[in-house]
């Protein structure tokens, strides 16, 4: 390729050099050398949180079946009992939690109850953003996972989320994670495809810069040659997988599609040590039933697929998933047979290294604050055993002085 027509192609895309880099977005040396050099050592750690956005109930999740508090409080979206999945003598999952209650069953379910914050908001983007910077209290501009990668030596892979638009809780005040939108990469085709190919070419003409350009389109395609694949080929599944409670029965959903990307990528060794998913529609101020139940039943179902299909990879014990909603909704069902905004609610912690169980007190239903579940766990428990057992970093550096911690995980 000609000096010239180079320097036009430096010219094209000099501008989105310079957005990248005030954007933290990824390279493409940096995603080739990841995807196709560095895989992530065995036995890494790897953490998968999934936002469940909207608020999600989670006295209709995790359900006092034996309090008559529960029933007399919302009558018309209260589950028969028969058709609740018991836990113990007390508790059960909504009905449609098939796949997480296999899992509960294997002892891989810690199930937090109570879980929130101090001066709980009712506001979806305040309590969001207090749950995903983990400061309840003040204001501040980092999340607590970016703080976390703030620590870590600068590597876009380190931390992605599955989407077009990165979540707060991934962006630091000196590094942040990346996005990567499930649509993939987008590789030029055809007469462009061919300009595009000769203009990676190496010349002995070129400038470092002209260089540089060309490597990073060459880069590109090879990129393209290993990844495509792994996409594109189905999720790895273990021979065990069920058909009915949850494994590969029933529709696809966006979060399946998210996981089953996250399953591929971690079978595939990308070198990414935290991960983000979410799901939205949990703002259940009418149908509730109906709606919170089909919605769970996707979460439950999609996680049981996800760990399944890590059973026939090498990272089963690696990987740990956390999954929480940024408050849970009143005690008393409203007029359109739904549910307002609320307060406390369960966090999920779900992984092979799991001590499956409850943790934290069950709110009562007969001691109210203004009408809502008391918190009786904090957020930052878990956050600050999760950065220390699984992350294995201090939880100091990103939550301050904070002592509380909540013991969900075995000892090997």
């Amino acid at each position: 390729m000609d000096t010239v027509s180079r320097r036009k192609f430096l010219k094209l895309t000099s501008g989105a050099a310079i957005v990248g880099a005030t954007s933290n977005l990824l390279s493409l040396d940096q995603i080739a050398e990841a995807a196709i050099n560095r895989a992530l050592a065995p036995d890494t750690p790897i953490l998968v949180v999934v936002t469940l956005y909207g608020g999600n109930d989670g006295l209709n999740t995790v359900i006092p079946f034996k309090d008559p508090i529960y029933f007399s409080s919302r009558p018309e979206i209260s589950y028969k009992a028969e058709t609740m999945l018991p836990l113990d003598a007390d508790l059960a999952l909504n009905p449609s939690m098939t796949g997480i209650k296999m899992l509960w069953d294997l002892g891989k379910v810690a199930i937090i109850r109570g879980v929130g914050y101090p001066k709980p908001d009712l506001s979806h983007f305040s309590s969001m953003a207090k749950w995903q910077t983990a400061s309840p209290d003040r204001h501040i501009n980092s999340g607590w996972l970016g703080r976390w990668l703030d620590s870590q030596s600068e590597d876009p892979m380190l931390a992605i989320s599955l989407g077009s638009v990165l979540p707060p809780m991934l962006a630091g005040t000196k590094l942040s994670g990346s996005a990567l939108p499930l649509g993939g990469l987008v590789i030029p085709r055809g007469a462009l495809a061919t300009q595009c190919i000769q203009l990676s070419k190496s010349a002995r003409a070129d400038s470092k810069l002209m260089a540089a350009a060309a490597t990073s389109m060459r880069n590109l395609f090879n990129l393209s040659t290993s990844i495509t694949p792994i996409l594109k080929s189905p999720a790895p599944v273990a021979p065990d997988l069920p058909t009915v409670n949850g494994g590969n029965a029933g529709g696809d959903s966006n979060l399946t599609q998210q996981l089953d990307v996250v399953a591929k990528l971690i079978a595939a060794g990308s070198p990414t040590k935290v991960w983000s998913v979410s799901l939205g529609g949990f703002d259940t101020h009418a149908n509730e039933a109906n709606a919170q139940a089909e919605l769970l039943g996707v979460v439950s179902q999609s996680l049981a697929r996800f760990m399944n299909q890590l059973k026939s990879t090498t990272r089963l014990n690696d990987v740990t998933v956390m999954v929480y909603s940024e408050f849970g909704r009143r005690v008393k069902g409203n007029a359109s047979q739904g549910t307002d905004h609320g307060t406390a609610g369960p966090m999920f912690v779900i992984g092979e290294k799991i001590k499956g169980g409850f943790y934290g007190d069950q709110p009562s239903l007969s001691k109210l604050v203004n009408g809502d579940l008391a918190v009786t766990t904090d957020f930052r428990d878990v956050y600050a055993t999760v950065l220390e057992s699984i992350l294995k970093s201090p939880a100091e550096q990103t939550l301050g002085k904070w002592a509380g911690r909540t013991n969900f995980l075995t000892s090997a």
